[in-house]
């Protein structure tokens, strides 16, 4: 993750949830009084978030001190000490909300991509994000992902082509779309086809796509995609793929399985900070 776009996301939540200032911790708190916080799992996971605890305390003060004993991809038990915090007590209460929010939301997509790998337990097939993600939080979960074992899909839709159906039915046919695209985008972006038949596959090769994606299709016919499409194209599964049959898809040979679920449909771990 970017430390610039991170401060500047971090600035933007703060200023959301303090507005003009804190009337609880100023009006009990002297601006000087220093505390101790400690912050803790309380549940079994892997976490992710280190550069948010550190810039995000940092930001509302210089005069914070954390120590950090869990790092980013690590494996946290319940009672586990991920950092400590220590420096003015004002702003250690003004952090605790947001960065907690953070770091709860992107350990519980790292734990649940995680748990997606291990279920489908294949060497060969990677699993990656989609761009169903909670907006204004997409660099932050898909990070987590990466924390989890998992891959990324295309960040957004600037920096990769992905033809989907409804562009198909628009623009009349995938040669024609890709035909399209290839006159007007440089060498350095691929492009991606989403397919739903046989047909529409052997079209998809025909006018050599870089990544074929197919979608919702069964184990079966995702095997046989497979095998009908040579060997430089990439290729990649997606629609109806979750945890219920995910692992009917190991040793499909696809190199991609695209999971929604691992960023839209995601318990945050349960971490809290605690006055010491």
């Amino acid at each position: 993750m970017n430390d610039v776009k991170i401060k500047k996301s971090l600035t933007q939540f703060f200023l959301e949830d303090v507005g003009e200032h804190d009337i609880t911790t100023e009006t009990i708190f002297p601006y000087d009084e220093k505390g101790f916080a400690v912050i803790i799992a309380k549940e079994n996971g892997i976490f992710a978030g280190e550069k948010i605890i550190q810039a995000g305390f940092e930001l509302l003060s210089s005069k914070m001190n954390i120590t950090l004993f869990k790092r980013d991809r690590d494996y946290v038990e319940k009672g586990d000490q991920i950092a400590t915090v220590e420096g003015p007590v004002r702003f250690i209460l003004q952090g605790e909300r947001v960065i907690l929010n953070l770091i709860q939301r992107m350990s519980g997509i790292a734990t649940i991509t995680n748990k997606a790998v291990t279920v489908l337990n294949d060497e060969h097939t990677r699993i990656c994000d989609t761009r169903k993600t909670t907006p204004g939080l997409r660099m932050f979960e898909k990070y987590a992902v990466r924390c989890g074992g998992g891959y990324n899909h295309r960040l957004g839709l600037y920096d990769g082509v992905m033809i989907k159906d409804n562009h198909i039915a628009f623009c009349g046919s995938i040669t024609k779309a890709v035909q399209m695209v290839r006159e007007q985008i440089g060498h350095m972006v691929k492009i991606e086809v989403e397919i739903e038949s046989k047909e529409q596959l052997e079209e998809a090769i025909r006018v050599n796509a870089d990544i074929i994606m197919f979608d919702n299709r069964t184990p079966e016919e995702i095997l046989k995609f497979v095998e009908m499409t040579p060997s430089h194209i990439v290729t990649e599964a997606s629609g109806g793929i979750g945890f219920h049959n995910l692992a009917k898809y190991r040793n499909t040979k696809v190199d991609y399985i695209s999971l929604g679920c691992i960023t839209h449909s995601v318990k945050s771990l349960d971490i809290s900070l605690n006055v010491k």
